[in-house]
Parts: C-alpha cells; sequence; structure tokens
C-alpha cells in the first residue's frame, strides 16, 4: 500500500509563495503564513473582542447543553461559578473547558458544542441563515452549514473572515468566484445561489453537498481502484467541458475540489481561482504569478504565462487521477517550490510502473493529459472523455494509444533506416561478405516491410 504523501503545508491556493503563506490575488504582497492563520491583533481592542466573542459562544454553549440534556441547569450555573472563580484568580478557563472537566460532556461533544455556538454567533450577522455548525475552514474562508428560512432548505454558506474585508483584492477575489460560479449550471458543478454583504460580513451561498471529498477518500483508503476512479474524473470532466465551453477555467482541480455525495454524484466545487478566457486584463495582471495548488499544478501556471487555456485543467485533472489511482501525487518535494521545479522538468512515473495493478490504457491517458507540452495533451475534456469511457469498457484509449503507437513506429522506422544504411555503405568487405550483406540487406527490407504493415494496422484499430 502507497504510503499518504505529506500535503498538510502544500496545499494552499496561490498565486504561491515558495517560501510559504499565500500572496494577495492582486497586488501580489505576501500575506505572512501567521496572519493567515486568524491570529487576533495585538493589544486592548483585540482583547476585549476576544473576551467578548468567548462570552457570547459560552453563553450559546450553557444554552444548547441545558437543551439537549446534556446537564442540567445547576449543573451549568455550577461550572460558571467556578469559571467567575477561575477568573478571580487569574486563571482562564471557559465554561465549556469546565463542563468537560466535572464530566458532563465529553471534549468531542464541546469541539461540536463551539462550532454549533461559533455558527450561531456568526449567523446573528446574516439575515435569513440559521447557522448550524462549520463545515470546514481554509486560509481565505470559513464554510457554514446553514438553513435558508424562506425556502427551508440546507445551503452552504462561505463568509470571508473579517481580517481580509480591509482589502479590495480579496473582497473582488470572493465576489469573483460568486460571479464565475453563477454562469455554470450543470449537475457535476456545486450550484450557487447567492452572493452579498451584511454588516461585515461578506458571504457567499451555495448548493450544500452531504458528503465528502475524493481527498477525504484517498486518506482513508489510500487510493482509488481503477473503475472507482475512472467514474467520478468521468463526470468532472464532463463539467469542465461545460465551464470550458462557457469560457471559464477552473484553475485549481485538485482532490480537495471533488466532492462526491451519498448517491456518487461527483461534483466540481470551489471557483475560487477561475477566470474567464476572455479576461486579457486580470491575466496581463496575474502574468507571472503562479496561481493554482503545487502538487497539482501545470507548467504553464507555474510559469505564470498569460495565455492559460482548458489544457491547464486537464493537467490538473490528470494530477488528481494519479493520485487517485496511484495512492501518492505525482511529484513531491520539501517545499512548494521544489514541487513546482518539477512539474517544469522531471519527467513523470508512469502510473502502471507504480501501480502495476493498473491498465496499460488508464496509464496512456494520464501520461498524456499530464504532457509538459499543453499542446501535446487532450485539446479538449470532449476528447479527453472519449479516451476515459474506452478505458472504463476495457478497450484502448483511441486518441492516446494512436498517439503512443505513432511515436513507437516513428523511432522502430528510424532504426531501421540506420541499421540498412550501415549494412549499404560498407565498402571494405570481400566478395563473399558482400554476399552476405546483400542477404541481409534483403531480408532486413522484407522485416522492414512487414514491421510497417503490422504497425499500420495497430494503428488503425
Amino acid at each position: 500500500m502507497t504510503s499518504q504523501p505529506r500535503q498538510n503545508d502544500l496545499t494552499e491556493t496561490s498565486p504561491v509563495d515558495p517560501k510559504g503563506g499565500s500572496t494577495d490575488p492582486k497586488s501580489g504582497s505576501t500575506q505572512p503564513a501567521a496572519e493567515l492563520g486568524g491570529a487576533d491583533p495585538s493589544g486592548s481592542r483585540g482583547a476585549n473582542e476576544k473576551s467578548k466573542s468567548g462570552s457570547m459562544v459560552d453563553t450559546i454553549i450553557g444554552r444548547v447543553v441545558v437543551d439537549q440534556g446534556l446537564a442540567t441547569s445547576e449543573e451549568v450555573q455550577q461550572c460558571l461559578e467556578q469559571a467567575r472563580a477561575a477568573i478571580a484568580d487569574q486563571n482562564n478557563l471557559s465554561l465549556g473547558d469546565l463542563l468537560v472537566a466535572n464530566e458532563y460532556i465529553t471534549r468531542r461533544q464541546l469541539r461540536r458544542l463551539r462550532e454549533a455556538a461559533e455558527a450561531e454567533r456568526s449567523g446573528q450577522q446574516i439575515p435569513g441563515f440559521k447557522l448550524m455548525g462549520v463545515l470546514g475552514q481554509g486560509a481565505m474562508a470559513k464554510v457554514y452549514k446553514a438553513r435558508q428560512l424562506s425556502l427551508d432548505r440546507i445551503v452552504a454558506i462561505k463568509v470571508l473572515p473579517r481580517k481580509f474585508t480591509q482589502s479590495v483584492q480579496f473582497v473582488e477575489r470572493f465576489y469573483a468566484e460568486g460571479r464565475a460560479a453563477a454562469q455554470l449550471n450543470h449537475p457535476n458543478i456545486v450550484q450557487a445561489y447567492d452572493v452579498g454583504k451584511a454588516g461585515e460580513y461578506h458571504y457567499f451561498v451555495m448548493e450544500y453537498v452531504d458528503g465528502r471529498t475524493v481527498y477525504d477518500d484517498i486518506v482513508k483508503h489510500k487510493r482509488y481502484s481503477e473503475n472507482d476512479a475512472l467514474e467520478i474524473v468521468i463526470q468532472i470532466a464532463e463539467a469542465l467541458q461545460h465551464a470550458h465551453d462557457r469560457g471559464l477555467i477552473h484553475r485549481d482541480v485538485k482532490p480537495k475540489n471533488l466532492m462526491l455525495t451519498k448517491e456518487g454524484v461527483a461534483k466540481l466545487a470551489d471557483m475560487g481561482l477561475a477566470r474567464a478566457m476572455s479576461d486579457h486584463e486580470a491575466a496581463i495582471e496575474e502574468k507571472g504569478k503562479a496561481f493554482g495548488t503545487p502538487y497539482y499544478i501545470s507548467p504553464e501556471q507555474v510559469r505564470g504565462e498569460i495565455n492559460i487555456t482548458p489544457a491547464a485543467d486537464i493537467y490538473s485533472l490528470g494530477a488528481t487521477l494519479y493520485h487517485m489511482v496511484v495512492g501518492s501525487v505525482p511529484f513531491d518535494g520539501k517545499n512548494p517550490s521544489d514541487v513546482m521545479h518539477k512539474h517544469l522538468k522531471a519527467e513523470l512515473v508512469p502510473p502502471d510502473h507504480v501501480n502495476p495493478r493498473l491498465s496499460a490504457g488508464i496509464s496512456e491517458v494520464i501520461e498524456m493529459m499530464m504532457a509538459k507540452d499543453p499542446k501535446k495533451r487532450y485539446p479538449n475534456c470532449k476528447d479527453l472523455l472519449v479516451d476515459l469511457r474506452a478505458v472504463r469498457a476495457k478497450q484502448d484509449p483511441p486518441i492516446a494509444h494512436k498517439d503512443i503507437a505513432g511515436a513507437a513506429l516513428a523511432s522502430i522506422a528510424s532504426a531501421e533506416r540506420q541499421a540498412v544504411g550501415s549494412i549499404a555503405t560498407d565498402q571494405s568487405s570481400s566478395a563473399n561478405d558482400r554476399g552476405v550483406a546483400t542477404w541481409l540487406f534483403i531480408t532486413m527490407c522484407v522485416l522492414l516491410v512487414l514491421s510497417v504493415a503490422v504497425n499500420i494496422v495497430l494503428v488503425s484499430r
């Protein structure tokens, strides 16, 4: 079983700063990694805000604990008195900590209660929605599970952290994601519902996917079977074709952005780095910046080229498929810069060399998807889908297989021409040797004709 690669420090979207942290999407200025972690501002104002936030969360936790029957109101009151005593003794113990210390709730229950309390506290800032808990958090946003009260449906709401609301560039990028997602309507793409601002919060409402990500499955099972991986990647390729046909490039295809419903439907998520192919102004502004995620980024994105085409998404999907069926990323390294350099220069180890259980067909497809030169990849997802569906049907991929067979034919013909040439120009032998040479020459010609004929038959299959 292939070991899981290190991914805790190389998975953030970019522009990628090889030294760590993240770069402002417009100005190019780097945000320190510690700041992106959400550290509170120093000073009394920050301390007071943190104290008020903690007090409000404790109030909500106390109410929910009683409502759910985890503790009685008397027991909660006892913990509150202990908390006041702790403050008097200059100890910083929250109500939740004391509920755990008194064995009224477990540490796991406290973690869930805090998530729900934080969601409810934040939800007071977004009218029309009741936040129910935290689904996930990245460097750029926190995502909540919520109920849309007007339609009585469950949704997901991405909220821009308050520390980014003063940055025009971050706010513009946040709204650009909503606008990009709103242009797409496909069963394999997470649907956008609304984007707006309430108080100090910018929010983006989207379809709630009750399931998991491909990355979750890789962490749990190490790798996918070939058939299961193909079923997912075919759906995502269809989603990308829909986006590309409407002029959008995703630019951040990776396992964490491939979601799976409980019914097995794959959905492409997170349009945070999506860009219109026609947006030349944005392309020029982003020139030289490596937008993407290091493990799955295409070579042209690493170079920060202006002309980023759908071939970049095909490369990233190929790197994702590689990870899914092999159990390790195609290129690993000690830091983002090292990994991205390998995307540019290192030769790809064929997937079926790492995992011998894979068919030659899927290996051929992945190798074509991950060609260094965009012109040598599939020109579009329509052609890619032809090969993916052929491999799923246990057939040779007609496009990738033809390409590889054609290259092999050229190599054989070149070698045979060299062999024939060396025999034909040998003038130093005796008459007997010349007779042998003539016989060998005729034999090689016959073999050459047979070889070419056989390869033509193979290519035309």
